[in-house]
């Protein structure tokens, strides 16, 4: 799939034999850009989510991120429209074609919520938890983890159906460590791939010979049961504790979470799980407030 491209004049581009009008940017980070995008034949709004490819490596990352992409089809996931890979002037561009949700992400509607002077009631709370312990359920039994989970990486659509985005950083939930080499190159993996503020303890200091699989993607998940953030507030991602990262403030030396496994998900002490997936429809309304597609880390 999307092999095909053709950007025609007037603001527009064709991947796949179908073509889409430029919209306006929505989004940009250190190597990746985000446009709004409108489809010529259906009318529905797009976020094209364009990486910059710089050697092998870079293109084997963005090939591998439209592979977990295509792993699934899930309501509590992020699907993937088309892609393709563009080549201009000696460079590499890996072109994502994403559904648009325009109300954007879980931080942008915390954001919201905090210049009102309002909060998040229990319920709605529980409700987006559960649909984030679904969409990782499903990404657990095909052995798969994250690794980058936070309120910048879910979206939610007009019914507060979230989707977890931004899979780049996934891979294989089991690592087999074995000696100090293998455990500082996942160190080092772990530093540019995984947010601080929301990295598990154990990739901060590898040890030379252990296991790391899906519990780090629980770790983030003790937020929304242990602190009041996300009913009073929220602190800038990236720094501090908030939202749906570690809600202690304690820092990854200090704090060890303590796994178990409950219903099929992997499960940390005081996180809320549930297993019933939930479905509902997506607007396609757009909105130039914020982007409803990140896929740039901030």
């Amino acid at each position: 799939m999307g092999q095909s491209l053709c950007i025609c004049s007037r603001g527009s581009i064709t991947i796949d034999n179908k073509r889409y009008f430029f919209i306006q940017k929505l989004d940009e980070g250190g190597f990746s850009y985000v446009d709004l995008l409108e489809g010529v034949q259906d009318g529905r709004f797009y976020a094209l989510k364009r990486i910059l490819c710089h050697d092998r490596e870079a293109r084997q990352e963005a090939q591998t991120e439209v592979e977990m992409h295509q792993l699934f089809n899930h309501p509590n996931i992020l699907g993937l429209t088309a892609h393709t890979f563009v080549d201009r002037s000696g460079k590499t561009e890996a072109w994502l074609l994403l559904p648009y949700i325009s109300k954007g992400s879980l931080w942008s509607v915390l954001e919201k919520l905090r210049d009102k002077g309002s909060s998040m009631p229990e319920r709605r709370i529980l409700l987006i938890l559960h649909g984030v312990c679904t969409g990782l359920k499903a990404v657990h039994e095909r052995g798969y983890a994250h690794r980058d989970l936070k309120p910048t990486n879910v979206l939610l659509d007009e019914d507060d159906r979230p989707l977890l985005m931004d899979l780049g950083s996934m891979n294989k939930a089991r690592i087999e460590v074995r000696g100090s080499r293998e455990a500082m190159t996942l160190q080092d993996w772990a530093a540019q791939r995984c947010t601080i503020s929301y990295r598990a303890p154990e990739l901060f200091n590898v040890e030379s010979h252990c296991v790391i699989d899906a519990r780090t993607d629980i770790w983030l998940l003790r937020g929304p049961a242990e602190s009041p953030e996300l009913h009073d507030g929220l602190q800038p991602p990236g720094e501090t504790c908030g939202g749906l990262g570690p809600g202690s403030g304690a820092g990854p030396a200090d704090v060890q979470p303590q796994h178990t496994h409950q219903h099929g998900v992997t499960t940390t002490t005081n996180t809320i799980t549930t297993t019933t997936t939930t479905t509902s429809t997506t607007s396609s309304q757009p909105s130039h407030e914020a982007p409803g597609v990140g896929g740039v880390t901030p």
